[in-house]
């Protein structure tokens, strides 16, 4: 009978080069760490693009439990990123290229009696053939997931196959009654093995089982089982799920079990209507999430994961796009007890690497998605790739996603795929036809254009293709909680254009069920150390909640409005505490009929939701603040909230964000280029000033030249480009950036006019 110990602590831990296979020696050059753990937990979210990249060892003595003589003893990674080799006492057991999915290795050949050292060589080094390649998040390196021994019977599910559970479930309804496909691999299945599944509901009480022989068929078993009147899996209003209990039997003696939890639905995709769950209208509404916190970065506890989902949960959410990775079994599991509808995805993201090999990789770590999380009720969609456009076209870019796509299908034939593409893809592009429903990521009223383009972009798509199911997988723009302003505009990184920008998404997206899932970027503040946005280093400040998870910002409140059903409240722009005026108008979300505002506890008004212009936005015009403090409170039927204004004589200035780039961008930079001007990017150049050969990091560090190529890339991107979002190029040169930002240029057959245009430029700037 199989079990388990997890490897907690015990490790040593450097980044030191070592020669050979380390021994279990303790030493200067040893720290002793607990896994999960990772080495960019602080210099990943600093800033400054400089976080610690390349090879590891960790080293732990390993002492066995005490087991059968014959039992097989595996190694199970869960995550290990990106690039991992193994070793039991200086042999390799394994190696595994991705960061973000689970696999084993069985250590049983390598064991001797005693103590044993197991050594894991772990690498975050860039490379050519694993993704991602480029993206707008660290990289952290590290064993960041648990590591375990698993102990089992020479006849036990199959643990090698792509690290899947051995043991799979999917299900349709016919009549009310659910039937079960259920399937078994079993290694080493001997005559007259049998593999029983059973069913139990919520109580623990059996309500179906069925068994086959072990030993047909090289011991791949497949059984059909039926649930008389099945409970269904209705997401979040209803999140039922049974228990599937598989077991491998010798005669009166069980050598393995697998369980898991199993959820029965049915689902479809509906153009012109939206998203149907067994047969109920269920528009997805939802947030996208990364899994770092911090001064934690990616080793997260159980304990993390589950104040995360509650957190979800608490917004009102039904849906999460869990980007842009394979994500912890830990939040799947969670997502399926909760009734979350997940999008999970792997990261080919950004940009296509034409090794051949970084191919293989894509396909390895879709096949690992599947395979790993097929079981998982909650997950209903593959997504194959993530604004894969940004790094340009090619004939061979979509030859591979029409693999990953054929790959998805090959591997599961009961979801959907999936992809979401960057903002600028043509409506018309043959690769909004690749997968069975798509998204796109739109950022209007953030980084270009107006809030009111979003509608008219999506009302657009929606009439030009009345066949194609399509959503949107990120929309949002950064809100920084000590930024406060009465006249909120774009780019301000104020608290309140956040929840502005926010109320207009939330808005337009209830008017539209038709669009099958909308996800906001983010639920919370992650770490990309390239980043620079607000003031604030190393962040992508688009979350609903800070990165340390202990402040809701108001946008996360009006979704809440939006989508919870638990009578809520809420006023805004209570950070903004210092208030320079004699009345100031107070805005409060809520999801209740009316809202009571009383000052200094006396009432003072009373409005209706009926009569507002958003049912779940209330504005009480024109409150008057007393000298010093003054204090209001908010009731909507039961819920209740408070706020303390001060009023002050003068502005407090550290409330408006002072933008060190002066916020001047050109975005029509090139006006001025002329065919005739006789420039080429190749001519001989000056290494002792700028140029486009330099790379971005190079170019950032001076803010003359770091201005003239964010003008350069606005003009050409055709969107404000600041130089703190340009970071996550740090190692490119301005002639590959170009070439990357080429797919999104209006006029990409002038781009080598227009790099030599911009070096000349360059070349006026000394280093």
């Amino acid at each position: 009978m199989r079990f388990s110990e997890t490897l907690h602590d015990g490790w040593l831990f450097t980044k030191e080069a070592v020669d050979g296979v380390p021994a279990y020696a303790p030493g200067p050059e040893w720290e002793a760490v607990e896994v999960p753990h990772t080495w960019n937990a602080f210099d990943g979210q600093d800033g400054g693009s400089d976080y610690y990249r390349g090879a590891c060892w960790y080293v732990r003595q390993l002492t066995l439990k005490p087991h059968a003589p014959e039992t097989r003893v595996y190694l199970e990674f869960q995550g290990a990123a990106n690039v991992a080799e193994v070793y039991v006492n200086g042999c390799k057991v394994t190696e595994h290229v991705g960061g973000y999915s689970t696999f084993r290795a069985d250590i049983t050949t390598a064991l001797m009696p005693g103590e044993n050292v197991l050594a894991v060589k772990v690498s975050n080094e860039e490379r050519s053939d694993v993704y991602p390649q480029m993206a707008d998040f660290t990289f952290y390196g590290g064993l960041y997931r648990p590591v375990e021994v698993l102990y089992v019977n020479p006849t036990h599910f199959d643990l090698d196959y792509h690290a899947g559970p051995g043991v799979t479930v999917s299900s349709t309804i016919k009549d009310g009654a659910a039937v079960l496909d259920a399937r078994a691999w079993v290694t080493d299945a001997a005559e007259g093995d049998v593999v029983n599944f059973q069913i139990f509901d919520d109580d623990g009480n059996e309500v179906a089982s069925a068994a086959q022989p072990a030993d047909v068929d090289g011991g791949k078993v497949r059984t059909e089982i039926v649930i008389p009147d099945a409970h269904l899996w209705q997401g979040v209003e209803d999140p039922y799920l049974y228990e599937v209990v598989a077991t491998i039997i010798r005669h009166n003696e069980v050598l393995d079990e697998v369980s898991f939890l199993h959820g029965v639905r049915e689902f479809r995709f509906d153009p012109q209507e939206g998203f149907f769950l067994n047969g109920k209208l269920t528009p997805l509404r939802g947030v996208s999430r990364h899994q770092d916190r911090l001064g934690k970065g990616n080793a997260l506890s159980l304990e993390d994961h589950v104040e995360d989902a509650y957190l979800i949960k608490e917004l009102g959410a039904n849906t999460i796009r869990l980007a842009h990775y394979q994500q912890s079994r830990d939040f799947y599991d969670l997502c399926d007890q909760l009734g979350f509808v997940i999008w999970a995805e792997i990261p080919f993201i950004s940009k296509m690497n034409d090794d051949p090999a970084a191919h293989q990789d894509c396909l390895s770590q879709m096949t690992e998605l599947v395979i790993q999380n097929f079981n998982h009720a909650s997950i209903l969609m593959w997504g194959i790739s993530n604004e894969i456009l940004i790094g340009g076209d090619s004939p061979q870019l979509v030859q591979n996603l029409k693999e990953l796509n054929d790959l998805a299908h090959s591997l599961d034939q009961t979801r959907v795929t999936t992809m979401a593409q960057v903002s600028n893809t043509p409506k018309d592009s043959e690769h909004n036809q690749i997968t069975d429903i798509l998204s796109y990521n739109h950022y209007f009223g953030w980084y270009g254009g107006h809030l009111e383009d979003n509608e008219a972009w999506l009302d657009d798509f929606h009439a030009m293709h009345p066949d194609r199911s399509f959503g949107l997988s990120e929309y949002g723009c950064e809100g920084i909680i000590s930024y406060h302003t009465d006249d909120p505009q774009c780019g301000d990184y104020s608290e309140e254009y956040q929840a502005l920008y926010h109320e207009h998404m939330a808005r337009i997206i209830d008017e539209r069920p038709w669009l099958w899932g909308t996800h906001v970027w983010n639920m919370f503040d992650f770490g990309c150390d390239a980043r620079k946005e607000g003031g604030v280093e190393g962040r992508n400040n688009k979350g609903l909640v800070t990165i340390d998870r202990k402040i809701k910002k108001d946008s996360f409140f009006i979704y809440q409005a939006y989508w919870s059903a638990e009578p809520m409240v809420h006023i805004c722009s209570k950070r903004y505490a210092r208030r320079a005026a004699d009345t100031i108008d107070v805005k409060v979300y809520s999801n209740q009929p009316e809202v009571a505002l009383s000052v200094d506890g006396k009432p003072f008004a009373t409005l209706a939701a009926s009569a507002q212009d958003d049912p779940h936005i209330f504005v009480f015009k024109d409150v008057p603040l007393a000298e010093g403090y003054t204090h209001v409170t908010a009731r909507a039927g039961i819920a209740e909230d408070s706020a303390t204004w001060q009023k002050v004589a003068e502005p407090y200035e550290p409330y408006k964000f002072v933008d060190p780039e002066g916020g001047n961008i050109v975005m029509n930079w090139f006006d001025d280029v002329s065919a005739d001007d006789g420039l080429a990017v190749d001519a001989p150049y000056d290494e002792s000033c700028y140029s486009v050969h330099d790379t971005v990091s190079v170019i950032l560090d001076n803010p003359e030249a770091s201005a003239t190529v964010t003008n350069a890339a606005s003009s050409i991107a055709n969107m404000r480009i600041k130089a703190s979002m340009l970071g996550v190029l740090g190692n490119k040169s301005l002639v590959e950036m170009f070439d990357q930002l080429r797919s999104m240029s209006g006029k990409a057959e002038d781009l080598d006019q227009k790099l030599a245009y911009l070096n000349k430029q360059l070349q006026q700037i000394k280093k």
